[in-house]
């Protein structure tokens, strides 16, 4: 009987030939590493981008101190407000990011009360920064709300909206990449020892 060298080697044992893998078998192992190699690397390469891909920074205000505010009677009723507030840029990336002015501007139960315009700023990667904002708003009319105003600072609270936006950029190497960042909160302020009692913000 005459026996073919592309039987399967399991069916003869003693064959005066080496056994050959098959064609088939060589094709589907092929495939399987393939693929295998594929999945891998697009995950790797999703990983990278993910992770070096540049994010907007990360906005808090830590404190927002009253200063000082004086009602004035006459000629007719007006407020001055001197207030400091502190904010904290961070930057969540692994390079480092530079911004430009940081802009503020605060409200009074829905009544604008003005906006100041800091100094630009460096924040190192995976790093924070704090920036210091003086607030200095004098002669503001609010005798619609001039009730409200007296009832707060009786209690204790007063209640402020603030909106913060940060405009910057990321470089790495000869990349530059732009960032923003707008953040409004709803901060409500001790008088008695200057601190902020409850805050609610949301990014725009």
């Amino acid at each position: 009987m005459k026996i073919s060298k592309e039987t399967s080697c399991y069916s003869y044992t003693h064959l005066p030939w080496p056994c050959q893998p098959r064609t088939d078998q060589n094709h589907l192992v092929f495939s399987y590493r393939f693929r295998v190699t594929c999945t891998v690397s697009l995950l790797l390469l999703f990983t990278t981008v993910y992770v070096f891909w540049p994010s907007d920074p990360y906005l808090k205000i830590v404190r927002l101190k009253l200063k000082k505010i004086k009602i004035h009677r006459v000629p007719r009723i007006t407020v001055d407000i001197s207030m400091l507030l502190t904010l904290r840029v961070q930057n969540a990336d692994v390079y480092s990011m530079d911004f430009g002015a940081v802009d503020v501007a605060v409200s009074y139960r829905g009544k604008p009360l003005g906006h100041v315009t800091s100094e630009n700023g460096h924040v190192r990667a995976m790093g924070s920064s704090f920036v210091d904002a003086d607030l200095e708003f004098a002669g503001i009319g609010v005798l619609p709300d001039i009730v409200f105003l007296l009832e707060d600072l009786a209690k204790g609270t007063v209640p402020f909206d603030t909106v913060s936006e940060v405009k910057g950029k990321m470089g790495i190497l000869f990349f530059y990449f732009p960032i923003k960042a707008k953040l409004s909160c709803e901060v409500l302020v001790s008088t008695i020892n200057q601190t902020i009692v409850r805050q609610h913000c949301l990014y725009e």
